[in-house]
């Protein structure tokens, strides 16, 4: 009993592990220690995140079925302000960093072979480090306020982690889009941080709830503090108009867009969920919410559609299925909104597994110039597809238990609109997934994958037990006493899920599968090209937001040239010449001097006159 009170106790120091492993790995860094080489960088922040892994699944263990644990850490106190940094341990937060450090674990395994000719592995895998101990931090943090900080935090590691490889134009220009975007949600996210502690008087999540329970707030008021809160989870999670930044930042390593889509992007919605009861005390919040989801997830998902990058296709599937979750915030579904968090990362670390599998050997991104790669790569195509139908709503799988969960919660709110929402999006995602499973393991063999088996076994072990856990969740779910009976899938939520996954993988692999017909025109081109270019949103912000931005950059240009610095180079100028100027008057003579002095003299007395001495009345 002591022990199991020790782990649950001390699973506040979690996050601590992966800031040691990156710590201790640093010295492999070019030019320190080079007799090496950099591996064994990568070796120590494996230990230490199997470290904070063990220590996860224990502290689970010991908080399963019992309260919340809460603790503080004195920080900093000033006046009236106290700032500490508070804990949760609970069988929820902690389950969260079971999935993060599990998932980095195996990222980091998978980056072995991926980057093995890579000579940055000790910034590499400490830049993993510091996502990791940022990410453990939010979930296991019970502050809004320290949540913000870690998110910035998060933030760096975006811009650091995308920009890897910086003698890459591509890649400067990701890496400042992503980190440019996410600061824009950043600081609107911290306005409404500091408005919130004089109103509520505190940054708890647990005591916002209670606080949020019985709080008299203005409509005006309530509705300003709830649409800057969901402005900061909206950058993180790659939500209209603040999505563009997901899409650029692949240009990073692959291995960091696995851990980014599967689990850094949904610790963005965590902090919003936690946030549901300070948000619902504004339905005009609710209504952005649900908006800003809604028009994510539909437009996201057709632009998927008409993608042939395959990290195309799954960066804007993950904007997409964070729509569905910011659905679940505005309809107050918060545990919905959980189980969508827990189904998708699986599922989406599997299939970006899949998709760097496919890109390590075939040396090509491009969909349309694969095919046939089912009889060369078995496995890397059965993990595609068992993570394809782990993120859709396909029983038994995970992906169908959460997205039943959100449908009931609406079925029963009567939220037929945002039911139709929710059936077309997993609808589009069905279809996305098999229209690239369908170009790049069936038909013929293309040239580009022609010579392409299976990957090292450093990455294709990690794929697979990121396939068998996806392929495992509803047993575990049902170890934990945490799914529906089965009786209870055969209801019309259910039946409606299922038809519309179905309907939409078997239309995907039907349509494409046949190599010959890989483009059908079932739409006109300029609807297609419509999808493909994203709206011609980057377009419409260039010609808009960035032009405003440059135009406003070159005008306080010119004003700092030639206003304020030629204001001060013209003192400096005249102060210059006024001195050569008066040299030439020193003829050494008293007589001149006091000559100078009596005409200065004259002058002030005349113009002091003239303005101070009093006007005659006849003037008036």
């Amino acid at each position: 009993m002591l022990i199991t009170d020790f782990w649950l106790s001390s699973a506040w120091l979690v996050p601590l592990y992966p800031l040691a492993g990156a710590l201790l790995g640093l010295p492999w860094s070019p030019g320190i220690i080079r007799r090496t080489g950099p591996r064994p960088a990568g070796y120590v922040n494996l230990l230490t995140t199997l470290a904070a892994f063990v220590h996860s699944v224990l502290g689970l263990l010991a908080a399963w079925g019992q309260p919340a644990q809460r603790l503080e850490l004195s920080w900093l106190q000033v006046a009236d302000l106290t700032i500490a940094l508070p804990f949760e341990l609970s069988a929820l937060s902690l389950g969260a960093a079971v999935v993060i450090t599990g998932v980095n674990l195996l990222v980091q395994i998978y980056a072995i072979g991926y980057l093995e000719m890579d000579w940055g592995w000790a910034r590499f895998y400490a830049l993993l480090a510091l996502f990791e101990a940022g990410m453990t931090a939010i979930v296991l943090g019970d502050s809004v306020f320290f949540g913000y900080m870690m998110l910035e935090i998060l933030t760096l590691g975006t811009y650091l982690i995308v920009g890897y490889w910086f003698n890459q134009p591509l890649v400067v220009t990701g890496a400042r889009d992503a980190f440019l975007t996410k600061r824009v949600g950043d600081l609107v996210l911290l306005m409404a941080v500091i408005a919130l502690y004089p109103l509520a008087g505190t940054w708890s999540f647990s005591e916002l709830a209670d606080w949020a329970e019985q709080a008299t707030l203005s409509s005006t008021t309530a509705a300003l503090l709830g649409l800057g809160l969901i402005a900061g989870p909206m950058s993180k999670c790659a939500q209209f108009p603040l999505h563009l930044w997901l899409d650029e930042a692949m240009e990073g390593p692959l291995p960091t867009s696995i851990l980014r889509n599967a689990t850094v992007v949904p610790v963005g919605a965590w902090v919003l969920i936690k946030l549901v009861p300070v948000l619902s005390l504004s339905p005009l919040v609710c209504q952005v919410t649900i908006a800003v989801g809604a028009i994510t997830a539909v437009g996201s998902g057709l632009i998927a559609c008409a993608q042939i990058d395959i990290k195309r296709v799954l960066s804007y599937l993950v904007s997409a299925f964070m729509g569905l979750v910011f659905i679940a915030v505005g309809a107050q579904q918060a545990g919905a909104a959980f189980f969508l968090l827990l189904t998708y990362s699986l599922a989406m670390a599997t299939l970006m597994a899949a998709a760097g599998s496919i890109i390590l050997t075939c040396i090509t991104q491009d969909v349309t110039q694969l095919g046939g790669l089912w009889s060369r790569r078995p496995i890397t195509g059965l993990s595609f597809l068992i993570g394809t139908l782990g993120l859709i709503a396909m029983p038994p799988l995970g992906g169908f238990w959460s997205m039943r969960s959100l449908v009931n919660g609406l079925w029963q709110a009567g939220d037929w609109g945002l039911i139709v929402v929710v059936l077309g999006v997993n609808w589009l995602m069905a279809f996305g997934l098999m229209r690239a499973f369908a170009l790049i393991f069936t038909g013929p063999v293309q040239v580009m994958s022609a010579r392409a088996p299976e990957p090292i076994w450093l990455m294709v072990i990690p794929m697979m037990v990121l396939t068998g856990l996806t392929l495992h969740i509803p047993f575990i779910l049902k170890s934990l006493a945490l799914l529906p009976v089965w009786q209870a899938a055969v209801s019309s939520a259910g039946l409606l899920l299922f038809w519309s996954a179905f309907m939409g993988a078997v239309i995907g692999y039907l349509l494409y599968s046949n190599r010959q017909r890989f483009q059908p025109k079932l739409l006109p081109q300029w609807l297609v090209d419509l999808f493909a270019y994203d709206f011609y949103t980057p377009t419409l912000y260039r010609n808009t937001v960035v032009l405003a931005v440059a135009a406003l950059a070159r005008l306080g240009d010119w004003l700092d040239r030639y206003v304020v610095d030629g204001l001060v180079n013209f003192v400096g100028i005249a102060s210059l010449a006024g001195g050569e100027t008066l040299k030439y008057g020193n003829s050494g003579r008293s007589q001149f001097y006091l000559l100078t002095i009596a005409v200065c003299v004259v002058l002030v007395t005349l113009f002091m006159g003239w303005l101070y001495l009093p006007v005659p009345l006849g003037d008036l």
